[in-house]
């Protein structure tokens, strides 16, 4: 793991670096001298690279470094050079230092004594600007594993860990682990040093600092709590390698801090809301509460779930073992679908993922029965793969499947793959011992076998067939006979054995077989395996137990030929059996309970998975895969009873700017009473429905109020009473005077104090909250006028539920009405507050590191400036069989979800019958949501009906694939979207555009230059272009030869920025957006478009 974290960073950060391995390989290769053998021409080589590391010239150095590392690279030794590298570590020449390093990285632990001598400049080299330099410094101190250096390790660790570079911190976090390793008595201090890294809020960080949790100090899970919040919510943008770590260590954390979601009282919609009004007689009768969520975790398992989507497996294994140990059992169907996804993946990952799945499949079949398809062998796949295919589909099996199981099972029967073909006989003894109406069947089918050419398939039958008659052997007397009569032909030893053994145990069901049986064994004794010879001694004496005049001569035969065998085994068994059956003088007692030792019944054997005690271990690790328990292992703990202090997950972070007076305090009572006023099971109820990520509770759920998408639904998720039309009244005739009267800035300041902008997405919201909390140092509460006071008092009024009082104050002031609002609010005096931010500090402080989307206040959404009117077929009449089907993208929010593309179908009936029910099936072989048009009763011939659909399209170009249904008939068709239709034109200023431009830069930017035509160069030709490739608002530019765009992805409510800057007779296209893949597609339609010439 760190390894790969390691290289991952190095490749991602070092590029000249890489250039200089790529080099160092071409160079690498050229010829030695001819004259000479290969250790003359290898001497000459490394003289020759030793001469040029002593040069006086850059450029001959760094050509020597290149050869080396790409000598290194091919797994050469490189070791004699490290002298003459080793004097280069202080080079000034930036490229060459790099090499050093990744050389010294290398070598450092085998040339111990020639790396001390330079401890000082590395020492040096943790000062110097470069955070590469560093960072490679760092890592060769801590790969020189000598403990003399211990404390210069510990030194550079604390610095680095405070480093401004979060690469260097990573560096650190990896350190930390050597330097465990080679020292564990620094624990203590190593766990200073993890303490302050877990508080890092970089992503490149995140996953490094867990690992040396891990490592170094994994029972200390105190040191989590405090972080936990902002772990889950950095977690989907750590690398995948650092994910891995993250869920592991959260799985563990979960198991220890929240109680069972299992229990069968569980609710999981938290709707605690009568807990409210209920009186108190009703409350002390429910004496035990019904299960509620923690917040905490139902945060863990939200934060996860798109993890589910990941390209990495092991981010995937990962997440559905988390969903497995940590989620209700009604949400776990969704790990199926991720993991038959996997099945698609190298042999190597099938293994691991089928192993998890096979340990599932025991206690939960209904999750994967809808797949079971894909667990079908394939003639291509490893002999384990089979098998463990195998094994799911016997845990799969039920009586509704068994049918389909056995004909598949007949067919693997007969594979030329022995090992194979022996463990589905044993899959066909489970079925029929788990599922008593195929018994029968199964054993018909398994004598069958026995006809069979192939010795092993018939030796696996009889053992087989042997565990199923334990279970009712006297309805199957005419089987034990029919295997009798085989048994000349049988010559595998163990299946032989069972047939004697079989006829030993019910030898009384075949009175007459078994004596025979007894003696053709008598004559072959001497030639059988040992097994065999044990079982004929076995049954020789049940049957002179229970028929001594036709055995008894046969049986004492076989004694004195046992008495003799070169086994000691069979020996000893032949001395005490002739003890225990023939009585003498000499025999004890024990001669007269014979017959019940020997006859006693045996308990029938429980055919079983080899998975059934694989649970025990935690799904994805090394000790599931192994079924044994691997060196640092770290055990699930169970469920705690009673669920631990949560209050211990809340950061309390102190506010930037310290403001004094009067409305400090007001500001703190109003936060302090909204919190009492509400309960704690709804604040619980509106994070989970507004999907917060807060860090406080009860600021989540104001939050949560006032991100609401419109009024309406903020007085639905409020509960109002028949006031409720008056107060939405009220809310928007104070909305309009504020616009009216708003200032430049007053966005930011109306945004700080907690009014969501009608239509404005949760994203924008939260991140408009950190830019105006960090504008807060540069306000004073002078600057404040009415309306901010009175943005404050509607503020507060919109978290109220005192709706009589919210009547009566339509007409008045703002200013009394703010007073009025703060003693409703249980405020003792009526205080101007300035810039009441309805976000907790903590939140705030959280947000500024958390926010990821770059929306700001100022962003709002606007109307289509172009809507095309082509419409592209979906289903044509002669495929439809008379239905045909066109689809248009209308460009306009939909109203089916916030995050779904508007679509309008028009259906045409071109039969000269009438069609009816015409509808969307519920099925869609993509997993994208879909809404559906309610069915069309009846569409008559030659007629037509418009109707509307949703579809979420989650930001891809991805087409949804469905079925549209007429009563008789269903058709797939698939809808393709431009990825032009994937957004929703935005509004905003040049300079928040040019600020949010700033941004997104680096691989954040796609941008071509293209030649124009003549007609193409104009003002109105360039915006309609682009209108109506993508769905763009246009920005209003000050600069003539500069055209702005902007707009927002639909499904997530990314930015995306288009200019297009005209340089006679080129243009520029830039496009900025955190969507790189939309990016790169939109820029090649807009050059298509830009370069073509109007028809």
């Amino acid at each position: 793991m760190f390894g790969m974290s390691t290289n991952n960073v190095s490749y991602n950060e070092q590029g000249s670096l890489e250039s200089g391995v790529d080099a160092a390989h071409e160079n690498s290769s050229i010829p030695a001298s001819v004259s000479g053998g290969l250790f003359s021409a290898d001497y000459k080589k490394n003289e020759d690279l030793k001469e040029m590391l002593e040069s006086n010239k850059d450029s001959q150095k760094l050509e020597a470094m290149k050869r080396i590392v790409g000598l290194i690279a091919k797994g050469k030794n490189a070791s004699e050079l490290f002298p003459a590298v080793v004097k280069n570590v202080a080079s000034k020449n930036i490229e060459l230092k790099k090499l050093v390093y990744v050389y010294l990285v290398r070598y450092a632990e085998e040339q111990q004594d020639l790396a001390l001598l330079s401890i000082s400049t590395f020492q040096r080299a943790l000062k110097d600007p470069n955070q590469l330099i560093r960072a490679s410094a760092l890592r060769v101190l801590s790969s020189i594993r000598v403990p003399i250096i211990v404390p210069i390790m510990m030194l550079s660790i604390k610095e680095a860990s405070t480093d401004l570079s979060p690469y260097v911190r990573k560096t650190a976090a990896h350190a930390i682990q050597k330097l465990y390793s080679l020292d564990p008595d620094q624990k203590e201090h190593l766990i200073e040093v993890i303490e302050k890294l877990l508080k890092d809020k970089s992503t490149l960080v995140a996953g490094s600092v867990v690992m040396a949790f891990e490592e170094v100090c994994p029972e200390r899970i105190d040191l989590i709590h405090k972080n936990y919040r902002k772990l889950c919510n950095l977690l989907v943008d750590v690398e995948e390698w650092g994910q891995v770590v993250i869920i592991h260590m959260l799985t563990r954390y979960a198991r220890t801090q929240f109680v069972s979601p299992w229990r069968e009282d569980a609710v999981f919609d938290e709707n605690s809301e009568k807990a409210f009004y209920d009186s108190e007689e009703e409350r002390k009768v429910e004496q035990v509460k019904p299960y509620i969520m923690d917040p905490d975790h139902r945060l863990l398992l939200r934060n996860t779930k798109p993890l589910f989507q990941s390209r990495n497996t092991a981010v995937v294994m990962a997440v559905s073992q988390l969903y497995w140990h940590l989620a209700p059992k009604h949400e776990l169907n969704i790990i199926a679908k991720s993991l038959v996804r996997l099945l698609r993946s190298h042999r190597e990952v099938q293994f691991i993922v089928l192993q998890n799945i096979a340990t599932m499949s025991i206690q939960r079949k209904g999750m994967f029965e809808p797949f079971m398809k894909s667990f079908y062998v394939r003639s291509t796949d490893a002999t384990h793969i089979k098998i463990l295919k195998l094994e799911i589909l016997t845990n799969l099996a039920n009586e509704a499947n068994i049918s389909t199981i056995l004909r598949e099972f007949q067919t693997y029967v007969k594979s030329q793959d022995k090992a194979f073909a022996a463990a589905t006989i044993q899959a066909i003894g489970r079925c029929a011992t788990d599922i008593s109406e195929v018994t029968d069947t199964c054993l018909n089918g398994l004598v069958l076998l026995l006809s069979n050419r192939d010795e092993t398939v018939v030796a696996e039958s009889v053992v087989v067939i042997k565990k199923l008659l334990q279970t009712q052997p006297s309805q199957h007397s005419d089987i034990i006979k029919h295997m009798a009569k085989l048994f000349d032909n049988i010559t595998v030893s163990m299946a032989r054995a069972s047939i004697l053994w079989l006829m030993g145990e019910y030898c009384e069901h075949v009175p007459k077989i078994a004596p025979d049986v007894l003696r053709k064994m008598a004559k072959t004794f001497t030639s059988e395996e040992d097994i065999v010879k044990l079982q004929t001694v076995n049954l020789a004496a049940k049957l002179y137990l229970t028929n001594s005049k036709q055995t008894k001569l046969l049986t004492q035969y076989i004694l004195n030929l046992g008495k003799y065998d070169q086994n000691y085994d069979i020996r000893d068994r032949t001395r005490f059996i002739r003890q225990l059956i023939v009585p003498n003088e000499k025999s004890g007692a024990l001669s007269k309970y014979a017959r019940r030792i020997l006859m006693a019944p045996k308990p029938a054997p429980v055919l079983q998975s080899a998975f059934k005690d694989r649970d025990r271990f935690q799904l994805g690790t090394l000790s599931h895969t192994l079924n044994s328990q691997a060196i640092g292992y770290l055990e699930l703990s169970d469920w705690p009873a009673v669920a631990p202090d949560q209050s211990v997950r809340i950061v309390e972070v102190v506010e930037p700017v310290k403001e004094t007076g009067a409305p400090v305090h007001g500001k703190s009572k109003s936060g302090k009473s909204s919190e009492k006023f509400y309960s704690d099971s709804e604040e619980e109820e509106e994070e989970e429905e507004e999907g917060s990520s807060s860090e406080d509770s009860s600021s989540s759920s104001e939050e949560s109020e006032s991100e609401s998408e419109s009024e309406e639904n903020s007085d639905d998720s409020n509960k109002s009473s028949s006031s409720q039309s008056d107060s939405e009244k009220k809310k928007k005739t104070l909305k309009n005077k504020k616009l009216q009267q708003q200032k430049p800035d007053g966005k930011d300041r109306k945004q700080k104090n907690g009014n969501a902008v009608k239509g404005e997405s949760r994203s924008e919201s939260e991140s408009a909250s950190e830019s105006s909390s960090s504008e807060s140092s540069s306000e004073s509460g002078s600057e404040l006028d009415s309306d901010s006071d009175s943005d404050s008092g509607t503020d507060q009024k919109k978290n109220t539920r005192s709706k009589p009082v919210q009547s009566t104050l339509v007409t008045k002031v703002e200013k009394k009405e703010v007073s009025l609002l703060d003693l409703d609010d249980f405020s003792p005096a009526a205080v101007p507050s300035p810039k009441s931010s309805i976000l907790s500090p903590s939140l705030l402080s959280d947000l500024q590191g958390l926010s990821i989307s770059p929306t700001q206040s100022a962003l709002q959404a606007s109307s289509p400036v172009f809507v095309p009117e082509t419409s592209h077929e979906l289903l044509h009449r002669m495929t439809g069989k008379g239905l045909s089907a066109q689809y248009r993208f209308t460009r306009q929010p939909c109203i089916y979800g916030n995050s779904m593309v508007s679509l309008q179908l028009t259906l045409s009936n071109s039969s000269d019958q009438a069609l009816e029910n015409i509808h969307i099936s519920e099925k869609s072989s993509t997993g994208l949501n879909i809404h559906r048009f309610n069915a069309i009763e009846r569409l008559e011939p030659q007629a037509s009906v418009t109707v509307s659909m949703g579809v979420d399209f989650n930001d891809s170009t991805q087409a949804a694939n469905f079925q549209l249904c007429t009563k008789e008939d269903e058709f797939s068709v698939s809808i393709q979207p431009a990825v032009g239709e994937l957004l929703l034109p935005i509004t905003v200023s040049e300079a928040d555009f040019s600020k949010e431009q700033g941004k997104l830069l680096g691989m954040n930017e796609s941008s071509a230059t293209i030649t124009m035509t003549p007609e193409n160069v104009s003002s109105q030709s360039v915006n309609r272009k682009v209108v109506s490739v993508a769905n763009l608002g246009v920005i209003p530019s000050s600069q003539e030869n500069i055209h702005r765009f902007a707009g927002k992805t639909v499904s997530s409510g990314c930015l995306v920025l288009v200019s297009v800057a005209l340089k006679d007779p080129d243009a520029v296209i830039t496009i900025n957006t955190e969507r790189t893949v939309m990016g790169s597609m939109l820029l090649r339609q807009l050059k298509t478009a830009l370069t073509n010439s109007d028809p």
